[in-house]
């Protein structure tokens, strides 16, 4: 069996003000914990994880670790709408190598063609299936940074 290509959930804490920090906070909202979205991860993102891993029977440490990205990630495809596609749309815009030169990023909350576009180029980029499904595979690409840089 071949080594997994897509590189491991991040650990993601307290503290911490870089990507995927307003990824995660999108996906909080869309499993129905208030956070803002800033980017910054404070006492109130450190407590709405806490709430999400107590929900969900894991260690409530309030690290984001494999165990709570698994479960914190929301499938999405072509048609889907709300807070985790909003959570994908913020790590194509973390992703966007284009320095102005391409069409902008719009964190809309709808998946529909451009999104798409991006999600089966980055699939295909990263060595994963082309569907346009962001599923645990194409998350665990997405938060990692993968391609990044």
């Amino acid at each position: 069996m071949p080594a997994d290509p897509i590189a491991p959930f991040p650990l993601v804490r307290r503290g911490d003000r870089v990507f995927p920090v307003r990824a995660l906070q999108r996906l909080l909202c869309a499993r129905n914990h208030d956070v803002a979205v800033d980017g910054i991860f404070g006492p109130r993102t450190e407590s709405a994880v806490k709430a999400f891993q107590q929900e969900k029977g894991l260690a409530n440490d309030g690290i984001v670790g494999p165990a709570t990205w698994s479960r914190l990630v929301v499938q999405v495809q072509r048609g889907s709408a709300g807070d985790a596609v909003r959570a994908v749309q913020e790590v194509i815009k973390f992703h966007d190598q284009s320095d102005g030169e391409g069409t902008p990023v719009h964190v809309d909350g709808i998946l529909g063609p451009r999104t798409d576009a991006f999600v089966r180029g980055f699939q295909t980029a990263v060595g994963a299936a082309s569907d346009g499904v962001v599923g645990p595979i194409t998350w665990r690409a997405l938060v990692s940074g993968m391609l990044a840089g």
